[in-house]
């Protein structure tokens, strides 16, 4: 994989879609984690002073993920702030009833409404982190983690950007950690999904991109259950992907 190629198209598509905006800078979430971590350093490059980043830790928040964002944006010169949504999340939490996938749920809108809040103070873009297996998967929260206004690694499977992440020179501990939308304490993606990353968009690659059947990946190898379960999901979760669908009305 030539990642230097790939990081100067990324770099490419940030700088020419944010031109034709009009704007002049852009705001990203950092969480500590690897695809945020990615993104901000490919909008460091591309924008320079023009990029900052956002902090957003919950009560849920693991004290890791906002040590390693740190670290990363020190080692990368990224300004940062912090802005804290507990209390935000505290406010509206008796009315969820301790269920973890909601509590996810709105922590993540909460940080997204924070994202382009921030934005329209700064006349700022807000750069998407969401990866090609979540969104392929629907692992992320509509109107929440997958909102943006544009994505530079929305087309890159998870398991190939650990490596590009080390290409990027990346914080180890960003890289080595096991991977978390930090949503809720010892939430882990892969403990979600059943499977490793790597399991995952091996078979995603085959079902997705070479367009292989079920029987036929099967015949490659994969487990008939692997290949049921992505299906469904890709099938159940493609609307978060979309536009609002709108009612075409015959007005004659």
């Amino acid at each position: 994989m030539n990642w230097q190629v790939i990081k100067e198209q990324l770099i490419h598509f940030l700088k020419d879609e944010l031109s034709k905006t009009g704007l002049k800078k852009v705001t990203v979430g950092i969480s500590g984690g690897l695809d945020s971590a990615v993104v901000a350093v490919l909008c460091k490059e591309a924008f320079g002073d023009n990029m900052s980043g956002v902090l957003m830790p919950s009560q849920y928040s693991s004290d890791d993920s906002a040590k390693d964002a740190i670290e990363l944006c020190e080692r990368f010169n990224i300004s940062y702030e912090t802005v804290e949504i507990a209390p935000m999340v505290k406010a509206y939490s008796p009315n969820m009833n301790g269920d973890k996938l909601r509590i996810g749920n709105y922590s993540a809108r909460v940080r997204m409404s924070v994202l382009y809040d921030i934005s329209a103070r700064d006349s700022s873009l807000v750069v998407g982190t969401s990866n090609k297996s979540e969104i392929l998967l629907g692992y992320g929260t509509i109107f929440g983690d997958v909102a943006c206004a544009i994505n530079p690694v929305g087309e890159m499977y998870k398991s190939d950007e650990f490596e590009f992440a080390k290409f990027l020179n990346v914080t180890d501990a960003i890289i080595n950690k096991k991977p978390s939308a930090d949503l809720w304490e010892g939430q882990s993606d892969e403990d979600d999904l059943g499977y490793t990353y790597k399991q995952m968009d091996d078979a995603l690659k085959e079902i997705v991109d070479n367009k292989l059947s079920k029987d036929e990946a099967v015949q490659k190898g994969f487990e008939s259950k692997l290949i049921d379960m992505l299906e469904h999901r890709i099938k159940t979760n493609a609307f978060k992907g979309k536009l609002p669908v709108i009612a075409n009305i015959k007005w004659s």
